[in-house]
């Protein structure tokens, strides 16, 4: 079931946005802060999520536990968040703990939290030559910071409905209303302003490892680009004393410089340092740092961001999945921010490092970077390399490694090699439609593509399992993001009689059954990406508890409150026309990571899993799942 055409194109994990983004010129108001649900409506879409997961015993003793938490320790809690919410205007609720549950987790970053996102290629093929689109990725991503930091960046906007926002009219209308009003005036449409807040540290920011919580590095001041091939490391200056960019033809002559380098991969690599658990990682750093290595190090963490040249070709779609996505472990510098790799047919993808920020901002860079270097390149496929001399203006840096190194650097590597051996990738394209046939049928999209994952894994399966769609918030300060819970009581009875009793049911019947489907997913999309979901809400509490010392609330020892939040389906969809496809793993050993987009007339799926589930069988019922719904809504009978 894998899927070969170039025109392929899924989107990731980052956050999704129902509607769509524009740049126009639109103030944000500063204040509007991500709200705090009320604590009755997170109980009651909490139940509402537990219904399809749970049989009648179970549901009622979780009812229990929930109606107790809200009338007891949990109205206490809520109380207490919302005053000290009150107290802390200049951030979100969420943003505190979001935070410490990326930095203190120990495990790896590499295959548990950063995805990848794999560009388009070049639309003019010659400027698909590895030096070339390296020189002008990397132009157009420093155009981009200058751009932010200057403040020249417009905000995205997300249209909560396009058609009375997502408007040239409102677009001309917003540029003449006093910016003291046109909050307003985006408000009155349901157009938000989103949050910039995290762009920032797209550049010379790096994650740093430490003993129970991992800290975020950030310093604006250097100019120099990180350069990584074959595991050996390279700087050099991609902006001048002034801020003024490098002129294109000398970045192009270090690149150039770099890629002839013959330098073999060295026998202790050290960027496998940072795939290792967390706390391993910060022995090992603390290491480096007292053999010598403080100068080295501040170069690579300071660094405007990491390019990863590859010395071998994209063969298809799983080969680049694995590549972007963790590499062979030496390339890559995962706790940078981003890293921007190419591969020697000029194969690019961004893979970045998930806790300082979301996909929204790492998406908003990706499509500026592709339209600037595709449209405005910075050189063509005729420029020459400026006649400088790379040998002093690169410098290539050495580490001095000590026994415990090498030894940690063995073992990190060994770790490495045996965790991503048990990943498996597997793609999907339906091309029988997409989103102008579901359009017409006045059916979500993305309703429907959460649907087929529901029908899929009973089919596969027999089982309703714990999904997670992930939401942005950027609507609001300092958000981040909010669960979409696909699976619901509409889908599970959807699915059941598609894979169970499709032959007791019209065409007709089935189809209204979809249409409920589509509805409520809606709700919950809207809800969510208005800060109305469940998730962060008890999250935040949850936190709070173990932040003040309380004792832990029955509703969290409750096994469905844990079963919740083991996310068996873990769902993420951005489309982008820079974007090729993405990915990431699954989230639990047992689980699946479904990247996928609906496009106009197709859809795409990425799905990786490890041993526990079988994930070429998933696809193929992903596959049967959208023949069945596509022949229903042509009012065709579908067979069990």
């Amino acid at each position: 079931m894998q899927a070969k055409s170039k025109n392929f194109a899924v989107k990731l994990l980052c956050k999704k946005l129902p509607g769509g983004l524009w740049s126009i010129t639109a103030p944000r108001k500063q204040d509007e802060s991500l709200p705090i649900p009320k604590l009755e409506d997170t109980i009651r879409r909490y139940l509402n999520a537990q219904k399809p997961l749970l049989d009648d015993d179970q549901f009622r003793r979780t009812e229990q536990l929930a109606v107790n938490f809200g009338n007891g320790t949990g109205r206490e809690l809520h109380e207490r968040l919302v005053a000290q919410d009150k107290q802390n205007k200049h951030t979100s609720y969420i943003s505190g703990p979001w935070f410490d549950m990326y930095l203190k987790a120990r495990e790896s970053v590499v295959l548990n939290y950063n995805p990848f996102m794999a560009f388009n290629p070049d639309p003019k093929a010659e400027y698909n030559d590895q030096l070339i689109r390296a020189t002008n990725m990397t132009v157009s991503a420093l155009r981009f910071l200058k751009t932010l930091r200057a403040g020249f960046l417009e905000p995205e906007v997300f249209h909560l409905n396009p058609s009375k926002s997502d408007t040239q009219a409102f677009k001309r209308f917003i540029r003449f209303v006093p910016s003291s009003l046109s909050w307003f005036g985006a408000y009155m449409v349901n157009a938000y302003p989103l949050d910039m807040s995290q762009y920032f540290r797209l550049f010379n920011s790096t994650r740093l490892p430490k003993h129970h919580k991992d800290t975020l590095f950030t310093d604006e001041n250097e100019r120099h680009l990180l350069v990584l091939r074959n595991g050996n490391f390279y700087i050099f200056d991609v902006m001048d004393k002034d801020g003024n960019i490098v002129k294109p033809s000398e970045i192009q002559a270090h690149l150039k410089y770099i890629l002839s380098d013959n330098s073999p991969i060295p026998a202790f690599p050290l960027a496998c340092l940072t795939s290792e658990n967390r706390d391993a990682w910060a022995v090992l750093r603390q290491e480096l740092l007292n053999s010598g290595n403080q100068e080295a190090l501040r170069k690579v963490d300071s660094a405007v961001f990491c390019l990863c040249l590859d010395d071998f070709p994209v063969k298809d779609f799983t080969h680049l999945s694995h590549t972007m996505l963790h590499g062979d472990g030496i390339n890559r510098w995962y706790d940078k921010s981003f890293n921007l790799i190419l591969t020697k047919d000029g194969t690019a993808a961004i893979h970045f490092e998930h806790s300082w920020g979301d996909g929204v901002a790492v998406l908003r860079f990706q499509n500026e970077v592709f339209k600037d270097s595709t449209q405005t390149p910075a050189v063509t496929s005729q420029s020459q390399p400026a006649a400088v001399d790379s040998s002093k203006a690169v410098q290539k840096l050495n580490f001095i490694l000590n026994d415990a190194l090498k030894e940690g650097i063995t073992k990190a590597k060994q770790n490495f090699d045996a965790t991503v051996k048990t990943l498996t990738f597997e793609t999907l394209q339906f091309k029988r439609g997409g989103k102008d046939f579901l359009k017409q049928q006045k059916l979500s999209p993305d309703a429907i593509a959460q649907l087929v994952f529901q029908v899929a894994f009973l089919r596969q399966y027999g089982q309703t399992v714990a999904t997670y769609e992930s939401c942005s918030t950027a609507a609001f300060k300092h958000g981040r993001t909010e669960t979409i819970r696909p699976a619901s009581i509409y889908t599970k009875k959807c699915a059941e009689a598609l894979v169970r009793k499709s032959s007791k049911h019209s065409a007709a019947e089935l189809k209204e059954m979809i249409a409920e489907c589509s509805k409520y997913h809606g709700q919950l999309t809207k809800e969510a990406a208005m800060g109305q979901g469940f998730d962060r809400h008890l999250f935040s509490l949850r936190h709070f508890a173990e932040s003040q010392g309380t004792p832990l609330p029955a509703l969290y020892q409750d096994q469905a409150y844990v079963q919740i939040n083991h996310n068996i389906l873990s769902t993420s969809t951005l489309s982008s026309p820079a974007v090729h496809m993405g990915g990431f793993a699954p989230v639990v050993p047992n689980g699946f990571g479904i990247a996928y987009a609906v496009h106009d007339d197709c859809i795409g799926c990425n799905a990786s899993a490890y041993p526990a589930r079988n994930v070429q069988e998933f696809l193929q019922c992903v596959h049967k799942s959208l023949e069945d719904i596509f022949n229903v809504l042509e009012g065709k009978q579908v067979s069990d």
